[in-house]
C-alpha cells in the first residue's frame, strides 16, 4: 500500500481547488503550503504503525483474557456476567455515535485539523454529555427492557465513558491520523493496569458487575489524561458556525452508520436478556467475548490504521483495491487458524480454561467463530467503504442487516436458546449481507476477484487444518497434552498449507489483476 502522500494542498490556489472538489474538504481545513512539510514515506508509516497497533493489542487482550479467566473462574458467576454484558452493551451502542462522527474528520480531512479541531472537540463533548443525561435517566427502563434491573446503577457508572470518549475525541484522533501507535500502547497499557487493578480488587471485595464499570471509568480517564499528554495543545474548545456544519454534514451519516453497525452486533444481547434471562445471557456473553478473541487481536489492530490508510489510497482505484485486497489477507490468514481451533475445540477449552460451570456456553461458541470471521470482513469493508465516501450506502447495508437480524434472533431464542441465536447471527451475517457488501465494494471499486483472491489460500489452509483436527481429536481425547498436541499440529499443517500465498501478502500485484 505505498504511496506518496497526495499532492493536494501542496502547489497553492490550483491544487486547493481540486481538494475541494475531489475530497470536499472545506477552505478551513486546507493547510498552508508554506507551513506544510514534506511527510516521510506513507507505506513506512502504515507498517510501522501496524506492528505498533498489533504487539499492543495482542499485550492487551492477552491481559484481558487472563483477568477474564480469574474473575469468571473465582469471583463472579454467569448472572453478575449477564448483568456486565447489559452494560457493555449499552455503551458500546452509545460510543457508536456519541460525537456525532465528527471526530472522524481529524483523520479523514486533508490540510491542517488544528483549524477545525477546537470545534469538534466542543460538539464531541455536548453531545457525548447529552447522551449521558438522556442514559442517566432512562438508565432503569433500559435495564428491565433487558431482563435486569439491578444493572441500571451499573449503566450509571459505566457510561461516564462515553462523556470521557467525547472529550478524547480530538487527541485521539491526531494520534491515529499521525500513525502513532507506539505512543498509543503507551496509553493503552496505563488504561489496562488501572482499570484491571480496580476491577480486581473491588470484585474480591464482592462489589460484583459494578467492579467493571469503576475500572472502566478509572481507566478511561488514564487514557484521555494520556492522549491529551501525547498531544499537546489539543484539548482546546471553540466554535465556528460554518465549520460545524459541515463537520455535522460529514459525520451524522457516518454516526448513524455505526450506531447501526454496533447494533448488528449487540441486538443479541438485548434479545437473549430480554428473552432468556440473565443467567444465559451470561453464558452467552462469555461465549461471545471469547468469539471475539481473534477479531479483537488481530481486526482491531489493523482498524487503528486502515480508515486512515484507505483515505489516503481513495484517490486511486487500483492502489485501493489492491491495499483493500491485502489488507483483508492478511486479516483472514491470521484469523482463520484461531477460528478453526476455538470452533472445534470449543468444549473442552471452555471447561480447561474457565470451569465446568460454563460448559454452556461452548455450545454457541462454533457458530459465533464463524460469525468472527463475517465480522472482520465486514469491518474492513466497512472502513473501506466510509473511505472513499460511500456513507449512504453503509447507512442501508447497516439498516437492512439489522432489520433482518432482529427477527431471526427472537425466533431463534425461542426454539433454540442461545445456540439458535449464534446460528441466527451466522445465517443472516453469511446469506444476507457479505453478498450485499460485496456488492458495496463493486460499487467503490473493489470486485470479487480482488475479496477471492484474498480469502482463497486461507479459507484452503483452514479446511485441511480442521480435518487435521477432527482426526487427532477422535485419536487422542480431549485431554490437556491432547489439546496441545492437536492444536500444535494443527497450526503447522495450516502454516504449511498457507505458505503459497506470502508473496500477495507481502504486497505483489499480478500484472494482469483489474478493479473488476
Amino acid at each position: 500500500m505505498d504511496r506518496a502522500h497526495p499532492p493536494e494542498a501542496r502547489a497553492g490556489s490550483a491544487a486547493d481547488t481540486a481538494v475541494r472538489r475531489v475530497r470536499r474538504v472545506p477552505s478551513w481545513a486546507i493547510q498552508d503550503p508554506e507551513t506544510d512539510p514534506a511527510p516521510p514515506s506513507f507505506g513506512g508509516k502504515v507498517r510501522s504503525a501496524a506492528r505498533w497497533s498489533l504487539i499492543n493489542t495482542v499485550v492487551m487482550r492477552l491481559g484481558n483474557f487472563a483477568t477474564g479467566v480469574i474473575l469468571a473462574r473465582y469471583v463472579l458467576g454467569p448472572a453478575a456476567w449477564g448483568v456486565y454484558g447489559i452494560a457493555q452493551t449499552v455503551l458500546l451502542v452509545l460510543l457508536s455515535a456519541n460525537e456525532l462522527g465528527v471526530g472522524l474528520a481529524i483523520v479523514r480531512w486533508d490540510g491542517d485539523p488544528r483549524r477545525f479541531a477546537p470545534t469538534v472537540l466542543t460538539l464531541s463533548t455536548v453531545s457525548s454529555s447529552l447522551v449521558y443525561v438522556a442514559l442517566f435517566t432512562a438508565a432503569p427502563s433500559v435495564a428491565r427492557a433487558m431482563g435486569s434491573p439491578e444493572a441500571s446503577g451499573v449503566l450509571r457508572v459505566m457510561c461516564l465513558c462515553v462523556v470521557l470518549d467525547g472529550l478524547a475525541q480530538v487527541p485521539g484522533g491526531f494520534l491515529t491520523r499521525e500513525f502513532a501507535q507506539g505512543k498509543r500502547m503507551s496509553i493503552d497499557a496505563v488504561n489496562f493496569v488501572l482499570s484491571t487493578g480496580v476491577t480486581l480488587a473491588l470484585a474480591f471485595a464482592g462489589w460484583g458487575a459494578m467492579s467493571f464499570a469503576c475500572g472502566a471509568v478509572v481507566g478511561n480517564t488514564a487514557s484521555l489524561i494520556g492522549c491529551c499528554l501525547a498531544a499537546p495543545g489539543t484539548l482546546r474548545f471553540g466554535w465556528n458556525p460554518d465549520q460545524a456544519r459541515a463537520l455535522l454534514r460529514f459525520g451524522v451519516p457516518l454516526a448513524g452508520a455505526s450506531m447501526l453497525a454496533l447494533g448488528v452486533v449487540n441486538a443479541d444481547t438485548l434479545v437473549v436478556g430480554s428473552t432468556l434471562g440473565k443467567v444465559q445471557l451470561g453464558f452467552y456473553a462469555l461465549a461471545f467475548n471469547i468469539s471475539g478473541w481473534p477479531v479483537r487481536i488481530i481486526s482491531e489492530a489493523a482498524r487503528r490504521v486502515s480508515f486512515a490508510g484507505f483515505s489516503r489510497l481513495a484517490g486511486s482505484p487500483r492502489a485501493l483495491a489492491h491495499g483493500f485486497s491485502r489488507a483483508l489477507g492478511v486479516l483472514m490468514t491470521g484469523t482463520v487458524p484461531l477460528c478453526v481451533l476455538l470452533g472445534i475445540l470449543a468444549g473442552p477449552l471452555v471447561e480447561v480454561v474457565y470451569g465446568s460451570q460454563w460448559l454452556p456456553a461452548a455450545k454457541a461458541l462454533p457458530w459465533l467463530m464463524a460469525l468472527g470471521l463475517a465480522r472482520i470482513g465486514c469491518e474492513l469493508a466497512y472502513d473501506c467503504l466510509v473511505a472513499v465516501g460511500r456513507r449512504r450506502l453503509l447507512i442501508m447495508v447497516q439498516g437492512l442487516w439489522l432489520a433482518a437480524l432482529i427477527p431471526v434472533l427472537i425466533v431463534a431464542a425461542h426454539h433454540r436458546g442461545i445456540v439458535g441465536v449464534s446460528e441466527g447471527h451466522v445465517l443472516v451475517a453469511a446469506g444476507l449481507v457479505a453478498p450485499v457488501f460485496l456488492f458495496a465494494l463493486r460499487r467503490g471499486g473493489i470486485g470479487l476477484r480482488w475479496v477471492a483472491r484474498a480469502c482463497a489460500w486461507p479459507a484452503f489452509a483452514g479446511a485441511v487444518m480442521a480435518a487435521v483436527i477432527l482426526l487427532l481429536r477422535r485419536q487422542l481425547g480431549d485431554s490437556v497434552p491432547a489439546l496441545l498436541v492437536t492444536g500444535s499440529v494443527g497450526l503447522a499443517v495450516y502454516t504449511l498449507s498457507v505458505l503459497p500465498s506470502r508473496s500477495f501478502l507481502r504486497g505483489a500485484l499480478p500484472a494482469d489483476t483489474d478493479t473488476r
